[in-house]
């Protein structure tokens, strides 16, 4: 990928995408961390029981087609055109389904406030049906810069709307107010901004044959959606709202990270990796390279979150959200592998094995399903170490075809990411002895903090890790 324009259009996107999510994610965090005073876990927690719903649907709204378009080498007006009007027609759909099926839903959970919520909140399967396919287009255009402008105005002004009908004692009905705001806004300015408009027409043949690629995609993320939102449903039926609120606070932080760096990494690398699918040698040095940069900035930000988990809720959420703090924990452990199983299941896709992307979902299903049954009478944490397991697991069945597809297995990768690792865990153990000091909370975050980045950059450059030198080489490229 050297001194190739493919290059600078990946330098470009990933600028603008980790320029975007950091964005987003920095306002939304603190937005997160005003309404997680003005709202209770309760209010959390009832979003948390809906949110499984909406998310099924979400994933028949896209139906795979998205990835279809980006992965199709000649993706024609036909193409797109086609496809948003099916996503239009399976959005609305899909809001009819839960529509009528809300009181069903309440009645499960024994919520009936659940039914308005359910109502007003699936509008947003509407709105991505027209939003998928304008992100499908501007990702495989790869012209990130479009998404910046159209997160950061959404997410700023949904804030506003979120905070102040928070303040003004909305509750739940004020995180509500925040999401769909956020997917019109966002969903409007890519309209503006971006050239693409639908042709009237629609061709039967084209769907099909992207649907030949596609259902695997969509199959396998159903899969995928059903499984980690399974947890929220297990929790909020044998547990309670409160305790579902905790579990989905704990998690919030260490998935803002992953969606922030990896998320922006995957989002480019995917179209970069379909206009390499034909020359393995240079997919496997991309993946690699990948790989390699994305454990680097997310290693770091797992252990050292895990470690900074108790003071940094107590400064931020105040001692209320105490409980939320093993379950931080846990998720950083599961998060911090991300990259291989993103990336293996990211490289699979771009050479068209949709079929093999579908028979790993099934099987590391029947996996994670199979654990957590049997962890559920034990308990919350008995459940958390069992999808840590899990995660473990997985890494290791997502890079296992890559040894064939593209001669880069499970132990080579992790050769690969042992020195971030190990430097990592060392950073965290030197981290976690601050907690011990007696300290305001307050102090033992800053020294935390400041010794975490010291230790891991120092040592980063001491030992002269391959990623810190392309990162700072990339950053140079990019500055002339």
């Amino acid at each position: 990928m050297e001194n190739s324009p493919l290059k600078k259009n990946v330098v470009s996107g990933l600028f603008w995408r980790f320029s975007e999510r950091t964005a987003a994610q920095g306002v939304s965090f603190i937005v997160s961390v005003v309404l997680a005073r003005l709202l209770t876990p309760e209010d959390y927690g009832l979003i948390g029981l809906i949110t499984v719903f909406i998310s099924v649907a979400t994933v028949f709204v896209s139906s795979g087609f998205g990835n279809a378009l980006i992965q199709k080498e000649n993706a024609t007006q036909t193409d797109f055109s086609s496809v948003f009007y099916f996503s239009i027609f399976m959005g609305t759909a899909m809001y009819i389904v839960l529509f009528f099926a809300a009181p069903w839903i309440a009645d499960f959970y024994n919520e009936p406030l659940l039914i308005p919520v359910i109502r007003v909140l699936s509008l947003s399967l509407i709105i991505a049906g027209v939003n998928s396919v304008q992100q499908a287009y501007v990702s495989k255009t790869m012209q990130f810069k479009r998404f910046f402008y159209s997160t950061i105005i959404g997410t700023v002004i949904s804030a506003v709307i979120g905070i102040f009908m928070a303040y003004k004692g909305f509750g739940v009905w004020a995180l509500v107010a925040q999401t769909l705001s956020n997917q019109v806004i966002d969903t409007c300015i890519l309209w503006f901004t971006v050239k693409w408009r639908p042709a009237f027409e629609f061709s039967f043949s084209e769907m099909k044959k992207m649907f030949d690629y596609g259902w695997k995609l969509l199959f396998s993320s159903l899969l995928d959606t059903v499984y980690n939102n399974l947890y929220s449903l297990v929790i909020g039926k044998f547990y309670s709202a409160k305790d579902l609120g905790h579990y989905n606070r704990g998690r919030s932080i260490p998935n803002l990270v992953i969606s922030n760096i990896n998320g922006s990494i995957q989002s480019v690398m995917f179209p970069a990796f379909t206009n390499c699918q034909g020359d393995k040698v240079r997919l496997k040095a991309m993946v690699r390279r990948s790989i390699m940069t994305s454990t680097y900035i997310i290693m770091p930000a797992m252990i050292g979150l895990a470690a900074v988990a108790k003071p940094l809720t107590v400064l931020l959420l105040t001692d209320k959200w105490l409980p939320s703090v093993p379950f931080m924990q846990f998720s950083c452990f599961i998060l911090a592998f991300w990259p291989i199983h993103t990336t293996n299941l990211q490289a699979i896709n771009a050479v068209g094995r949709s079929d093999i992307f579908l028979k790993l979902e099934i099987i590391k299903k029947i996996v994670g399903f199979s654990i957590m049954f049997f962890s559920i009478p034990l308990g919350l944490y008995a459940m958390m170490i069992g999808n840590c397991f899990s995660a473990v697991l997985c890494s290791f069945l997502n890079a296992s075809p890559n040894r064939k597809l593209l001669n880069y297995g499970y132990r080579e990768q992790i050769k690969d990411i042992l020195p971030a690792m190990f430097l990592s865990m060392f950073m965290g153990g030197v981290v976690l002895l601050w907690t011990f000091t007696g300290m305001s909370s307050t102090m033992i975050l800053v020294c935390q903090v400041i010794t975490g980045a010291v230790i891991y950059i120092s040592g980063s450059k001491l030992l002269k890790l391959e990623s810190y030198t392309y990162i700072i080489d990339m950053a140079k490229s990019f500055k002339k």
